[in-house]
């Protein structure tokens, strides 16, 4: 029964700090955008990742010559 002295002060000072916490994130802006990081890791990425220079692309024959 003593315990319990301890642990209600206890449990509602982790209480107030969870609440702060939760008020700081939404504050900040944690919580604006929930969608975009899910569709953003769906587009392709058109540009490669290591770029040739200008020249190799101008020389690469097209997909037309390829089919021949």
């Amino acid at each position: 029964m003593e315990i319990l002295y301890l642990l209600i002060p206890l449990a509602v000072i982790i209480m107030i700090v969870a609440a702060w916490a939760f008020v700081w994130s939404v504050k900040s802006g944690q919580f604006d955008d929930l969608e975009g990081p899910a569709h953003r890791i769906l587009m392709d990425d058109d540009d490669p990742r290591i770029p040739r220079p200008p020249q190799e692309r101008l020389d690469e024959p097209s997909l037309k010559e390829h089919d021949r």
